[in-house]
């Protein structure tokens, strides 16, 4: 089980790292909200323990972001704020527990626990497949025609994206927004550049070709009606 730690309090972070650790769990510990923000966009996690008040981008903002994504990972708020608006605010955002600082670890681990428990009861989707093409969200691997393909963590989520999206035609702003956390500028190719990066590793020397450019749109990943 994987899990994301969002905390910009040094010791309050590192002693969450080590005690999920010894608890048996793989952490990432972000220290700012826009770290936090990278990779709970670009990686995939089990559970996320995110603090609400964080430098550059607020935990609000974090979850906020993440749902309108799609992504359903629990999320648990760890946070000084107490009062019921802030616990009412985010749970409409889409949190699923709420705790309030200081804290005990025991009562923490059990409350992730139980989340990764009914997230493992709710979440059975850890494989993504379009034709031949099989990604594995849990390992990290990509696999076509029984071919083990490489990418870089970039491209395995833009990949993810298109895929997650299939038969969408995604503009390059909201890929620009999903997979690399900024706003689109015409000027730039760097969309283009990965596309053509990873259709080179998926589609070459393989039938069906699975990723589309829509002029003037953006780009797809289906299997087209002429094939």
């Amino acid at each position: 089980m994987k899990i994301l730690i969002v905390e910009d309090e040094t010791k309050i972070g590192d002693y969450l790292k080590q005690g999920l650790s010894e608890a048996g769990f793989v952490t990432d510990l972000a220290r700012n909200g826009l770290d936090g923000h990278h990779f709970a966009m670009t990686e995939s996690y089990d559970l996320i323990i995110l603090d609400v008040m964080l430098p550059d981008v607020d935990g609000w903002r974090i979850l906020q972001s993440l749902r309108e994504a799609g992504r359903t990972v629990p999320v648990l708020f760890l946070t000084a704020r107490d009062s019921v608006e802030d616990r009412v605010k985010g749970l409409e955002l889409g949190a699923d527990d709420y705790l309030v600082k200081p804290f005990a670890f025991a009562e923490l681990l059990a409350r992730v626990r139980t989340l990764l428990r009914r997230g493992a009861a709710i979440t059975t989707e850890t494989t993504l497949k379009v034709a031949d093409l099989e990604l594995d969200l849990m390992r990290r691997r990509v696999i076509r025609n029984d071919q083990r393909i490489t990418l870089t963590a970039k491209e395995f989520a833009l990949l993810e994206l298109l895929m997650r999206r299939q038969g969408e035609v995604l503009p390059r702003s909201l890929i620009a927004s999903q997979v690399w956390d900024m706003n689109f500028d015409s000027d730039t190719n760097v969309i283009d550049v990965a596309i053509r990066r990873v259709r080179a590793k998926i589609d070459d020397g393989f039938d069906p070709r699975l990723i589309h450019t829509v002029r003037g749109m953006g780009y797809m990943l289906d299997v087209s009606d002429e094939n």
